[in-house]
């Protein structure tokens, strides 16, 4: 029983993950549409490099998917 309570406890710690990164998409995304909200002149600057950061942080939310389903 006690592999079992540890594999739901590891579970329970990736599905935390998963929610950290999209709260962490959230504030990239909202940050940047502020940016440009106040210098639409810069969207051409920030949009790409916003899409990286998102990009870079979805990849930690799909690392700890693949954990998810191998635990």
């Amino acid at each position: 029983m006690e592999a079992e309570a540890a594999r739901y406890i590891a579970k329970g710690l990736i599905a935390l993950a998963m929610l950290g990164t999209a709260v962490g998409e959230g504030y990239i995304v909202g940050k940047a549409m502020e940016a440009i909200g106040r210098n639409p002149e810069t969207t051409n600057n920030i949009f790409p490099k916003m899409i990286i950061g998102v990009a870079m942080a979805e990849s930690t939310a799909i690392y700890a998917m693949v954990l998810f389903f191998v635990v």
